[in-house]
């Protein structure tokens, strides 16, 4: 038996398997090749209309606006005035003379106790000062005459004097037993009915003055310096979309050292009605307030070591230029030197873009 031996040398096969697998590996680079390149040019933002080596991009046309450097903060509604109605005496509640829920003028008998005792003793003080005042009169016409003594007629006009000093104390607490409205404003519910006992712990109802209405609020203690009596709030409350302005007109002289938040209180008007005191705000306080600022979006300055430039689009390309920027807001930054109105400042793109390189604007932007 005979065994056929391959003549081949193992360099050769070598060499065969080389060229065989890169072969391969060419077929598969032409096979990928036009979709590496689709994939590659979309996510660089490359080969847009306008040519291969054009960068689309988004941009904003400068010209004046206000600017507004704000805090954002909240705070609490509270009424100009507010009361508890209670009494200095106590006794029983015999009449009821105001509604809830309506307008009472300062001064207004809203409640009245029962004086019947006290009216009992004015009028009996008041018939003694009557006969008091009768000898009076004519022991001083005998004193003129020498007929009693200087201190005989002086007895009789302590006495006056006493009397009437009595009914004046009488007359108080006759005042003590009618509660009536201290400001002028809208009265609440009542807790308690004619006929009621009550004492000076007793609330009676609740009085409020409704316009103007303050608002409480703090600001961070970083701003306290920049706080200033006249300082303009805008604020919105729950369930409106209507916004209010008011004014600061008191400033707690100092910080908290609880919250390191200085207190606030503006004055807002309320001729409607339609803050209710307790209410939540959701306050805006104006530090300062720009009008004819040239602004542009603050995520469209690129800082540099030795200051801040953009980039402005100008005959399809992209030019640079320094700026010195004012003061800034969440979203915006005052531009004082280094653009014009009428401008037009690329906002997106900015790690890619270079001086002098060809770009596109988006649709609306051009």
């Amino acid at each position: 038996m005979s065994t056929t031996m391959s003549t081949e040398s193992p360099s050769k096969r070598i060499i065969k398997r080389i060229i065989a697998i890169a072969v391969t590996l060419a077929v598969l680079g032409a096979l990928a090749y036009p979709k590496l390149k689709s994939e590659g040019n979309t996510a660089s933002g490359m080969a847009r209309p306008g040519g291969p080596d054009t960068l689309l991009v988004d941009a904003f046309v400068t010209g004046p606006t206000t600017m507004r450097d704000r805090i954002l903060t909240t705070g609490t509604i509270r009424a100009n005035e507010a009361v508890d109605l209670v009494s200095e005496a106590s006794g029983k509640l015999t009449d009821i003379l105001f509604e809830e829920g309506t307008y009472v003028e300062k001064g207004q008998l809203l409640v009245k106790i029962n004086d019947a005792d006290l009216l009992a003793q004015r009028e009996r003080a008041t018939y003694r000062l009557k006969l008091a005042e009768e000898r009076e009169a004519r022991q001083r016409q005998i004193l003129e005459k020498g007929g009693i003594s200087r201190e005989q007629y002086d007895e009789t006009l302590n006495e006056v004097n006493v009397l009437k000093a009595e009914i004046q104390l009488i007359d108080a607490q006759i005042a003590k037993t009618e509660i009536r409205a201290p400001f002028s404003g809208i009265v609440g519910l009542r807790y308690v009915s004619e006929g009621s006992y009550i004492s000076p712990q007793t609330r009676i109802a609740t009085l409020q003055q409704l316009n103007p209405v303050k608002v409480d609020f703090s600001v961070p203690e970083q701003y306290s310096g920049q706080m200033k009596i006249g300082g303009t709030i805008q604020y919105r409350v729950e369930g409106s979309d209507q916004v209010y302005t008011g004014r600061i007109y008191a400033i707690e002289p100092r910080v908290s050292q609880d919250t390191r938040t200085l207190e606030l209180r503006a004055l807002t008007p309320n001729p409607g009605g339609t803050l209710v005191p307790g209410a939540f705000a959701n306050i805006e306080v104006v530090l300062n307030e720009l009008n004819e600022a040239l602004a542009i979006p603050a995520i469209a300055v690129v800082p540099e070591l030795n200051g801040k430039k953009v980039f402005v689009y100008k005959n399809g390309r992209a030019e640079s230029r320094p700026i010195e920027t004012g003061i800034r807001t969440a979203t915006d930054i005052q531009v004082l030197s280094g653009l014009a109105p009428g401008d037009t400042v690329i906002t997106t793109g900015l790690q890619l873009i270079r001086p002098g390189m060809p770009v596109k604007l988006t649709m609306g932007n051009e």
